[in-house]
């Protein structure tokens, strides 16, 4: 399993190349100013950091408990990027249209966006991740 330090970085690197991604990626695709999706990026990565840091640590044990390690399928990684992505929505949905001054409909559309790039992206960053950076520990 993964030390602190190493999920630490993994959240860190994480956000900040998703959050260099979806900023200018999101202002032109809803017709916003980057300003204004540069601040839902911030509080999205950092609520997101915060969620990744302990939903990982929790799934982790979750694998190791269920199958004694934590290597994931292909089928294991969609799950478990779809159910990060839940959670995550949930969290921002009230943020999004606050900020914003939109309705929620409008709030779960936009949100919805960012969790569909984000789902894509958690899946190929996570696995770029665990080959170029393996959890070398062996299992206990």
């Amino acid at each position: 399993m993964r030390k602190a330090a190493d999920r630490i970085r993994h959240a860190i690197s994480f956000e900040l190349i998703g959050l260099a991604l979806v900023t200018p990626l999101g202002a032109v695709g809803f017709g916003m100013p980057v300003a204004d999706i540069g601040v839902i990026g911030l509080v999205g990565a950092t609520v997101a950091t915060v969620w990744n840091y302990i939903y990982n640590l929790g799934f982790d044990h979750l694998m190791r408990r269920l199958t004694g390690g934590t290597q994931k399928s292909a089928a294991i990684r969609v799950l478990h990027a779809v159910i990060f992505e839940i959670g995550l929505l949930l969290a921002l949905l009230p943020v999004i249209a606050w900020y914003l001054g939109i309705s929620i409909p409008q709030a779960l559309m936009m949100d919805v966006s960012f969790a569909l790039f984000y789902m894509v992206y958690a899946f190929v960053f996570n696995w770029a991740y665990d080959r170029l950076l393996p959890d070398w520990q062996p299992a206990a």
